[in-house]
């Protein structure tokens, strides 16, 4: 089974929902008087987005906390779900039931990663699940339990979820999981989940990135190892490169452009303007 995410819902216009937070906090107006000035578009679409931004770059989280998003996620793993829970505030989950859900004549959905169909064991793999199946079916004739019966059931055995998340439980969870070193299947649910806000509110969504982003911190945290073994990680800074860069800086250990750096900067100049 494909995994399939979905907006199922959304705060009503999170872009306004969020301004109107911020400006709480920053205007002697009320809450009220911003409504009415958004209203009759003495505030408009552009500035509210504006002042978003600037209030974001502060790091003022709580306001995004009022602006949430309802999604349903079905075809994928168990093994996804384990990760998926462990995101605790600002998100609420309902999941499918293995003690209430009993797979008839012991079929049951499961996700085949890539990698094994590369190395050519998708048939074991398979086989060895229709095994599973059928003593599970065996289980269940026998007046075992579905919540009992399931102990056979694999980490690949798909599971579904309604959730509901707070847009800066949202970004927490992109910056973790859009990570190249987050496991795959993780990362695709976060990026179908990107895919499905920018849809609605792309304003917002371009928040969305893994946290070396632009938008987020703007570096990678990790180790230097896994850095230099990230695909993005050329284009991406390292924390270690900056602090090296900010000590030399602060020691005074910075030189100024030689005129031989000058000599190379008009050099290309010359060749751009003799295209």
């Amino acid at each position: 089974m494909a995994i399939q995410v979905t907006l199922l819902s959304h705060s009503d216009d999170p872009l306004r929902s969020l301004y109107m937070a911020y400006r709480t906090c920053y205007s002697q107006l009320t809450p009220q008087q911003v409504a009415k000035r958004i209203g009759d578009d003495r505030i408009t679409r552009e500035e509210m987005t504006q002042f978003i931004e600037e209030r974001l770059k502060t790091g003022h989280a709580s306001p995004l906390e009022q602006v949430s998003y309802e999604f349903g996620i079905s075809g994928v793993s168990r093994a996804f779900s384990h990760q998926f829970v462990r995101h605790r505030v600002g998100i609420s989950f309902e999941q499918q039931s293995q003690r209430y859900v009993t797979y008839k004549e012991g079929e049951f959905p499961y996700t085949v990663p890539e990698t094994v169909r590369k190395a050519g064991m998708q048939d074991r793999m398979d086989e060895l699940f229709d095994r599973v199946g059928e003593l599970y079916e065996e289980m269940v004739a026998a007046g075992i339990p579905a919540e009992d019966a399931r102990f056979l059931l694999p980490n690949a055995t798909n599971t579904n979820f309604k959730i509901t998340v707070n847009f800066q439980s949202l970004l927490h969870i992109c910056d973790l999981r859009l990570c190249t070193r987050a496991q795959w299947e993780f990362r695709k649910v976060a990026a179908l989940m990107r895919s499905e806000v920018m849809k609605v509110t792309p304003e917002l969504g371009r928040y969305l990135q893994p946290k070396c982003g632009e938008h987020r911190l703007g570096y990678c945290d990790e180790s230097e190892k896994d850095w230099a073994a990230c695909p993005i990680g050329r284009v991406r800074p390292h924390k270690e490169v900056l602090f090296r860069i900010y000590e030399a800086y602060r020691k005074g250990e910075t030189q100024p452009l030689r005129d031989q750096d000058w000599d190379v900067i008009e050099e290309k100049d010359l060749v751009i303007l003799g295209d």
